[in-house]
């Protein structure tokens, strides 16, 4: 079992940043990928950005240039800054880790925090 904490949503101007923290409960090198989800009210969550274990990373199109994913091992942390924000980027964000079992890819997620933007 992983229990993942979020903070840092709230309420930015357009153009604005925020950067949002996301701490395990277990040290992140026993976990194989973390990353961001984001979602509307009538859609499906969407993948915003992921790290692996090996430091790779993956960001959605829309956030390409703008959020940087980034974690800091000592803390088991993983971090989503988010600059030049959008109205668009409104939507609650959830943590989210998978952890690699032999054949089992297990997921968790955190209780999503909410990033609004206004224009």
């Amino acid at each position: 079992q992983v229990q993942l904490v979020e903070s840092g949503g709230g309420l930015v101007q357009a153009g604005g940043s925020l950067r949002l923290a996301c701490a395990a409960s277990r040290s992140i090198f026993s976990i194989n990928a973390m990353g961001w989800y984001h979602q509307t009210p009538g859609k499906q969550r969407e993948l915003v950005a992921a790290i692996t274990s090996g430091g790779r990373t993956d960001y959605a199109d829309s956030v390409k240039g703008r959020f940087t994913i980034s974690v800091d091992n000592a803390k088991n942390t993983v971090y989503l800054q988010m600059n030049s924000l959008k109205p668009e980027d409104t939507a609650v964000y959830y943590c989210w880790v998978r952890v690699i079992r032999g054949p089992n890819d297990n997921d968790y997620w955190g209780q999503g925090t909410q990033v609004t933007v206004s224009s």
